[in-house]
């Protein structure tokens, strides 16, 4: 019995992605902070398709011992599709972010990124139809105004999974290694990201997709050869795309 796993999973792209997997068959390992919106997805799972399994994971990723535990617990268990969607974002400027939830970010963001993604490939590398898909943004390949360190931490995401699968790749591994990097996405996200109560996306941004929306496009990664799914920001149309960044080889040398 495989499971594909997927944190951030108590909302937006996480929750409708497991709602997808789930349509097709996929045993699924749904984590995050808030247990009521978790138990909410597994009751929607369960009318989509009973026959799949639902495991629960409480954990709080921001903190690099529950990321090793929450691995760990794992470990019985046979996976076959990893995806890092838990994240947030911040807007402020520099001088004034605040430098609590900015420490929380970077270890949500790129810590325990980093870590799961590591053990995952540690184990699987080499297990065929294997895929580890990390969740950046179109800010991790272009800076936003006031919003200068998450799309840091972003640019992160994207430069490391874009190198993880040229290094799979190299080793002719069977694991495939893909992000995703949305736009602006109707979610829990602007509120987060704002501080704020409410945020309303009708009223506030010109375009946007739907999580639903772009949780179909995390599908049509899963299910391409691409490494890169990206929203282009001019027209918003999804584009399925070789890696981005400059990858330098170096030359073998002769002995």
């Amino acid at each position: 019995m495989k499971y594909t796993v997927i944190t951030g999973a108590s909302s937006g792209i996480g929750y409708e992605s497991a709602l997808l997997f789930a349509k097709r068959g996929k045993n699924l390992v749904v984590a995050a902070r808030r247990e009521t919106e978790l138990v909410q997805l597994k009751a929607e799972i369960a009318k989509i398709n009973p026959n799949v399994k639902v495991l629960i994971k409480i954990v709080d990723l921001t903190v690099a011992e529950n990321v090793y535990n929450f691995y760990a617990y794992l470990k019985d268990l046979e996976l076959e599709t990893w995806i890092n969607n838990a994240g947030f974002g911040n807007f402020d400027s520099i001088s004034e972010q605040k430098l609590s939830k900015i420490e929380s970010m970077l270890h949500l963001n790129i810590e325990a990124l980093t870590i799961l993604s590591s053990l995952f490939v540690r184990d699987y590398a080499n297990v065929e139809g294997t895929q580890l898909i990390n969740i950046s943004s179109g800010g991790g390949y272009a800076i936003v105004p006031n919003a200068v360190t998450y799309c840091a931490t972003k640019f992160y995401v994207s430069a490391f999974t874009e190198g993880l699968s040229h290094e799979l790749k190299a080793a002719n591994a069977k694991m495939q290694a893909k992000v995703l990097a949305p736009a602006a996405t109707e979610t829990e996200f602007a509120k987060r990201a704002r501080d704020e109560e409410t945020f309303n996306y009708k009223d506030s941004v010109a375009k946007y997709h739907t999580g639903k929306e772009m949780a179909g496009f995390l599908l049509d990664l899963y299910d391409s050869n691409k490494v890169l799914g990206i929203v282009d920001p001019s027209n918003y149309e999804f584009l399925l795309m070789d890696p981005q960044f400059n990858y330098a080889t170096r030359a073998q040398t002769s002995k």
